[in-house]
């Protein structure tokens, strides 16, 4: 008769545990939800880039300069870019990126929760957990952050833009953004300029 005596409360603080946990959970998730919607639709963390930015990327691009002949004798440039189209890109280039950088670039929407989950838990010492478009996404349209306060409020941004890129443009027209916009060092401002 004890026995059972107490057993009763077990069950019933279990429960409680299981109602708070439950609680907790869903009010966090709703939590992030309201985070990146304010994100994206009210400027919570300040503006993001309009639409026609994210179809129209600024890039500056190196000015050829051309003999009578139409040879190549000089280039003028502020950054020394020339743009490449996807077909121009070698497949060892697109597969060493995509295996080096961002292994599952074809099955996330700008967001890869593996790569993240494992850049919190082993804090970023076996690698970040930025996708491609991500970095796209730093690369066009962010500053650079002073201070870590400013670094987070920068990283949901990125998360945003990524799923909005990822929305409107195809994998291959990412990867030749993220390769033209991309600065080698050097003078060399994208992979054309850089090969």
């Amino acid at each position: 008769m004890s026995y059972e005596k107490n057993i009763i409360p077990v069950k019933r603080s279990f429960k409680i545990y299981v109602i708070v946990f439950w609680t907790l959970f869903s009010c966090g998730i709703g939590s992030m939800y309201f985070l990146f919607f304010g994100i994206a639709n009210w400027n919570l963390m300040g503006e993001l880039p309009p639409f026609e930015d994210l179809e129209n990327p600024k890039t500056f691009l190196a000015t050829e300069l051309y003999s009578s002949d139409e040879q190549v004798i000089g280039t003028i440039f502020k950054e020394n870019r020339s743009l490449v189209e996807f077909e121009e890109l070698s497949t060892f280039l697109i597969d060493g990126l995509v295996s080096t950088e961002d292994e599952r670039y074809y099955n996330h929407s700008g967001i890869d929760a593996k790569s993240l989950a494992r850049a919190i838990s082993k804090g970023g010492k076996s690698g970040g957990g930025s996708t491609i478009t991500q970095q796209l996404a730093k690369m066009l349209f962010t500053n650079v952050a002073r201070n870590k306060l400013d670094r987070i409020k920068q990283k949901l941004k990125e998360w945003v833009i990524s799923v909005r890129l990822e929305r409107h443009y195809t994998k291959n027209e990412l990867l030749t953004m993220y390769f033209n916009k991309l600065d080698f060092v050097n003078n060399a401002a994208g992979i054309k300029s850089a090969s």
